[in-house]
Parts: structure tokens; sequence; C-alpha cells
């Protein structure tokens, strides 16, 4: 039995914790017995594991309808500097990028960061898309 002190406005209580039996607990409040019935916790909402292809392999697939294309050259992509979310992708497959044009906007901590291309290049593939969270060093926009 665990024995606590309070003072609530001024008045003081002795409460003396009893044994919990399923949901109902024995508390005594200054010499006084109470049945007191606990709330179960509610189940913790299981998620279910995203397996499948990459963002972009799925989206080319989806839209398109086409099988799976070749394997994307992820050695010439902008990376996430950090763990976040993408809010936008101002590029497109094909478009001509100058060094230090934004090309994605990752919001992380609470700010929306805009990455530039190292480079100039054509774009030659972009592996995420809006919405999605992406982790430190995952390849975001690939530039050749």
């Amino acid at each position: 039995m665990k024995e606590y002190k309070y003072t609530i406005n001024g008045t003081k209580y002795e409460v003396a914790v009893g044994d919990i039996e399923e949901n109902i607990v024995t508390v005594t409040v200054n010499g006084e017995d109470f049945k007191v019935e606990l709330e179960m916790p509610a189940e913790p909402e299981k998620k279910k594991p995203v397996l499948g292809k990459p963002a972009a392999a799925t989206a080319s697939a989806d839209e398109s309808g086409e099988a799976e294309k070749a394997p994307i050259n992820k050695n010439n992509a902008i990376k996430a500097p950090l763990p976040g979310v993408i809010t936008d992708i101002k590029v497109n497959v094909g478009d001509e990028v100058q060094a230090g044009d934004t090309v994605v906007v990752l919001e992380a901590m609470k700010m929306a960061n805009n990455l530039q291309a190292e480079k100039g290049g054509k774009v030659t593939a972009i592996c995420v898309k809006i919405g999605e969270s992406v982790m430190e060093d995952d390849a975001l926009v690939v530039i050749e």
C-alpha cells in the first residue's frame, strides 16, 4: 500500500492507495475508504509498415501504368541535410537548373528549408513526393 500526503487549497489529505484488482482500486482518504474504478488505457493504434517500391518508382508506375524503369543514379542527387517532410518540389523531370536554384522545400524543426542545386544541369529524376518524410542523406532530386 502506498501512502501520500497532499495539501489542496489549504486542506490536508492523507491518501493510501491499496492493491489494484482488475480495474478497481481501494483508496483511503483521511481514514475513509473508497472503491475507485480505473479507466483502461486505450489500445495504441498499430501502424502497418509501409512496404513496396521507392516513391519515385511508385509515382511513375501509378501515373503512366508502365513497368518500373531503370535504376536511378543517386550519386548526383541532392540529399536531405536533416530529417524532415517534403512540402514543395519546385522542379520537374527534364527541367534545366542552375547552381543555386531552389529545387525542393524541406520542413524540419518547424522551419521551411529551401534546398538548392549545387550545380547546373538537367533534372533526371525526382525521388520524393510532397508530404513524404525523409531521413538525413536520403536522395531527393537527381541532377546530371
